[in-house]
């Protein structure tokens, strides 16, 4: 193309003229020209086109039209469009909240370890208030999607956010430590949590649940030292900024030949240089090892004997609980275990 023809289609008038609304139908809708009548877009904003469209689409049925019957007729199309666009902003603004709430309520049900189905069942109560409270609002809670299958996908979604903004406060950590504790569910399977802390430059500390990881296989000290590592390479943690692991007294995991602190400890210092880590026992068992190296067997036998003597029978218990509530004392009694 010429300069010259280049710089005429620049320089060419494209802003929509108010003229052409009584003298095509045609009105001007986010920048593009809408014809009134069939409300079809033109492509190119030019006299040229929408003249086209019209003589050879409405001319005929139209051009009776003049003077006051062709501006009152153009006025009753802008209405219509007007009200055509509103119901779709408000269908909009209906289905954006309708998502949101899905999400709160999902985000609810994760938090309080319900079934995904019980979606359906907050929806129906939700749907009855509705129809005694407000009935004109019903079909708002109607147009709420809480199915099995949505709930499931929002709970998953709300997963992946919340790992991408873990993600995003790990990259401003300057230290952070790691908590592991194994223990075995009621259907037998190894379950390994993972906790992590870290803190920032302004001092601000991060503590979160990292990572449950079911194990269905053996729990040795490389099956849960590769666990953990697989779960902070998930979040992609820089090793060099590991300064100590909480662990319990298990042999697979402080002991010192093969076991998961001493496997920690190799790879953190590998990263930083041979910089110092620190190991704990978390605080449970920090207690329990407490009980244990005072030597009060002579106190404790009698009260661990009296409490479950109490617990085991209800008569026992119900007296005890009533003489609780006399002496306002809200606290309860519950057994008592080695940790």
């Amino acid at each position: 193309m010429s300069l010259s023809k280049k710089r005429k289609v620049d320089t060419e008038c494209r802003i929509f003229q108010e003229k052409w609304t009584s003298s095509y139908m045609f009105t001007e809708v986010n920048g593009k020209p809408v014809c009134l009548v069939c409300m079809q877009q033109v492509s190119v904003l030019k006299e040229y086109n929408i003249r086209r469209h019209y003589e050879t689409q409405h001319g005929e049925k139209y051009n009776t039209l003049h003077g006051e019957l062709r501006k009152q007729k153009v006025n009753e199309m802008l209405v219509g469009l007007r009200k055509q666009q509103s119901v779709f902003t408000r269908s909009r603004e209906v289905s954006d909240a309708a998502v949101k709430a899905s999400y709160v309520i999902a985000s609810q049900i994760a938090l309080a370890s319900k079934p995904y189905c019980d979606g359906e069942f907050l929806k129906n109560c939700m749907l009855k208030a509705a129809e005694i409270v407000c009935p004109e609002k019903r079909q708002a809670f109607a147009n709420i999607s809480l199915t099995r299958n949505t709930v499931a996908d929002r709970i998953s979604e709300l997963s992946a956010d919340l790992d991408s903004q873990l993600k995003r406060k790990e990259e401003s950590f300057l230290a952070f430590s790691i908590a592991i504790d194994e223990s075995t569910d009621i259907t037998d399977v190894a379950q390994l949590a993972i906790f992590i802390r870290g803190v920032d430059e302004t001092l601000t500390v991060t503590e979160e649940f990292l990572e449950l990881v079911p194990m269905t296989d053996t729990t040795t000290a490389e099956d849960i030292f590769r666990s953990v590592v697989g779960a902070l390479d998930r979040v992609g943690v820089d090793w060099s900024r590991a300064v100590s692991l909480a662990t319990d007294g298990a042999p697979s995991m402080i002991g010192k030949k093969a076991g998961v602190v001493t496997k920690f400890r190799e790879k953190v210092q590998a990263a930083n240089g041979g910089g110092n880590f620190w190991t704990f026992h978390c605080i449970l068992h920090q207690e329990a090892l407490c009980c244990k190296s005072l030597k009060m067997d002579h106190v404790m036998e009698v009260v661990v004997r009296t409490v479950n003597f109490i617990r085991a029978r209800g008569l026992n218990h119900r007296q005890f609980d009533s003489f609780l509530s006399d002496c306002n004392i809200t606290h309860g009694l519950p057994y008592h275990t080695e940790v």
